[in-house]
């Protein structure tokens, strides 16, 4: 009984952590990579888009995305939606591509995203504490109706306690791991 109970909380935890891995994809970290920009939404025929439904998305060299749009028209409505919001982005138009020279990091960004790092870090592991609360909650309420045993209830809390463990742990790497890239 308090395995399913369990069971049922992983596919939300799991949640927390493409929430964690794409929070962090769009962090800046001196190198281009598409994901700084492919969900920047575009105004394209009056409706808002993201760019990698726009244009393909390159990477010619470690500090320069090549944004090449499927149609010629849209260049305009991408450079302005890089302007708008791609946090100090500046896009160059070269033809019908735009391209984005990566700037360097300097040390005061490094320290901010490395705070932002820490907050989401902190962030993540409080909604697995709550999905934690809100299992072992369930497993006393089913421990007083009599549906789980005492000593069950002790062997869900050690099991539980397991899993909240491997989640912190799995999205400490994810965090460990881009802190070293701004720090790079």
């Amino acid at each position: 009984m308090y395995e399913q109970i369990i069971k049922e909380k992983e596919p939300e935890m799991d949640k927390v952590l493409d929430f964690v891995t794409k929070k962090i994809s769009s962090f800046r970290t001196g190198r281009a990579t598409p994901a700084l920009i492919e969900n920047i939404q575009a105004e394209c025929f009056g409706q808002m888009m993201p760019i990698k439904q726009l244009a393909a998305i390159s990477v010619p060299s470690a500090r320069v995305l090549s944004i090449q749009p499927w149609d010629k028209s849209y260049v305009e409505a991408i450079e302005k939606a890089i302007l708008r919001e791609g946090a100090g982005l500046s896009p160059v138009v070269s033809g019908d591509v735009v391209l984005i020279n990566m700037p360097q990091m300097s040390e005061e960004l490094r320290k901010e995203l490395s705070r932002a790092l820490s907050q989401i870090n902190d962030d993540a592991k409080k909604t697995i504490r709550k999905y934690r609360d809100e299992a072992w909650s369930d497993i006393q309420d089913k421990t007083r109706e009599g549906l789980i045993r005492e000593d069950d209830k002790f062997k869900a809390k050690d099991k539980l306690q397991e899993l909240v463990d491997k989640y912190n742990e799995k999205v400490d790497d994810l965090i460990d791991r881009k802190k070293v890239e701004v720090e790079g």
